[in-house]
């Protein structure tokens, strides 16, 4: 019976089974088709992005952004300097191509399987290592025409673009600028291209119900899903750079508490306050006239006067009705309030500029007793004096909360944000942040802080239901005035 063959590894010859085989070369045989760890390793290990030398000069690109997989194509062509930073770019590409910064996004430097990638912020703090994107230039990615780079967003509807270089520019625009593109950006969450084009499909043809995509029940349901207006055919080039320059506009400068709320939010990923701090009226005019100052501090005004140098308050630490119904006319009150208005505790508006008043350090109770405090008693006929307090102690609050509500209610008014507006707006500002509403962790938290009934009662809430309404341009320069560095 003919014996068994094994190779040896080691020298190559043929051993019979039968031979005598060797502590030691039994583990050579076995370590030879055990694989190499380290070798895998290599293997399956994502190489980091060589980058180009930074160029001696400034450089500018047309590039053309397609989103891959759309048919027939949505693509836009954008002009930038060589020297922007990947994170901007990130930003351009945002906003021309019509996206609203919902989702992660990846630069890569190929379309191989295992392509070198740059990682964001949020990469780092899951862990992933590599190369953060954060100070990465344009120029030290591509450089002539031809070159691409790759840029991936919201990995879970996958959408891939390809940006290619058209055009080497021997001189920058001062800012990013779209000269070209076409079609509609799609609907964000619209369930990637294949979803893009249902939808595509159903508007192109009337809104025609047999087309209408399984993921609405009706087509009112639809319809009102769909971003106001949108029609995968439209396309504004003008609308477009604005977007493009309010997202490339540097914020203001602001003092330390906020500019460190910014950097929470950049490290959150989010822009609404950036983009709040960078809006044109953020830059504006910070004071305001003797007859603006009397026309907003008017109640506390008419508190101060009818406290005069102190008056007795109730035994259960009210205001007496006189004084109520004194403060209730004087302020407006009595126009639309139901009822006497006679009494603090039934008659809130007057409560809450008492309440309020007194966190600014207008009023102190002490002994049952409220009166002036001294550093306003000898100026409280003087507007502008009450005026300047007020501005130096808001924001109000002591609480994380507080502070927080307060610096966001001061953003929103300081760029002339319609008052109808302001608690909306602070309230997406705070979500932005990582506030949630203490019953439900997916909706955004309550404006409301002592610092938003300041800026209430500034801009006239007393006569005006509780609401003020519209722009209110003295109380946005007040709001400046506080937020700027």
């Amino acid at each position: 019976m003919a014996h068994p063959e094994v190779m040896c590894p080691k020298v190559g010859r043929r051993k019979m089974a039968s031979e005598k085989f060797e502590a030691p070369d039994l583990q050579k045989f076995i370590a030879s088709l055990r694989p190499d760890a380290d070798h895998l390793d290599d293997l399956w290990r994502r190489p980091e992005p060589q980058l180009l030398p930074i160029p001696a000069t400034v450089r500018g690109f047309r590039v053309r952004i397609d989103l891959q997989r759309t048919k027939p194509p949505v693509w836009r062509r954008i002009e930038v300097p060589g020297d922007i930073l990947l994170p901007r770019l990130h930003e351009v590409i945002q906003a021309a191509m019509g996206w609203t910064d919902s989702h992660l996004h990846r630069f890569r430097t190929s379309n191989d399987r295992n392509a070198p990638e740059f990682l964001t912020q949020f990469d780092l703090d899951e862990g992933d290592e590599g190369m953060l994107e954060d100070d990465v230039r344009l120029d030290q990615v591509i450089a002539d025409e031809g070159d691409r780079l790759w840029y991936d967003y919201d990995f879970g509807d996958g959408w891939a673009h390809i940006l290619r270089v058209e055009k080497v520019l021997d001189s920058t625009r001062p800012v990013p600028v779209c000269v070209g593109g076409k079609l509609a950006c799609p609907p964000e969450d619209c369930g990637g291209v294949w979803g893009y084009s249902e939808l595509a499909d159903w508007v192109r043809n009337d809104y025609d119900d047999a087309l209408r995509p399984e993921v609405f029940d009706s087509a009112e349901e639809g319809r009102a899903w769909l971003p106001d207006g949108w029609h995968p055919d439209a396309f504004d080039i003008d609308e477009t750079n604005e977007l493009i320059a309010a997202v490339t506009a540097e914020p203001i400068p602001v003092v330390e508490e906020l500019e460190s709320l910014l950097e929470l939010a950049r490290n959150r990923g989010t822009r609404g306050l950036r983009n709040a701090l960078a809006h044109p009226s953020a830059s504006g005019v910070t004071d305001v006239t003797t007859d603006e100052a009397a026309d907003l501090t008017e109640p506390f005004r008419v508190l101060l006067d009818v406290v005069g140098d102190g008056v007795t308050l109730t035994g259960a630490g009210y205001l007496k009705p006189a004084a109520v119904e004194q403060i209730a006319h004087r302020t407006g009150i009595t126009e639309w309030w139901i009822g006497k208005a006679n009494r603090e505790d039934l008659t809130w508006p007057v409560a809450e500029l008492r309440a309020t008043a007194r966190a600014l350090g207008l009023v102190s109770v002490r002994k049952g007793r409220i009166a002036p405090t001294q550093t306003i008693a000898k100026r409280r006929d003087d507007p502008q004096a009450i005026l300047g307090h007020i501005i130096g102690r808001i924001p109000l609050g002591t609480t994380p909360a507080e502070r927080h509500a307060g610096w966001m209610a001061l953003t929103v008014v300081a760029n002339e944000t319609p008052a109808e507006l302001w608690e909306e707006s602070i309230s997406e500002l705070l979500f932005d942040l990582g506030w949630r509403d203490r019953e439900d962790p997916y909706r955004a938290p309550s404006p409301d802080s002592p610092t938003l009934e300041t800026l209430r009662l500034l801009a006239g809430s007393m006569r005006t239901n509780g609401r003020p309404k519209g722009v209110n341009t003295a109380v946005a320069a007040i709001a400046r005035a506080v937020i700027r560095a």
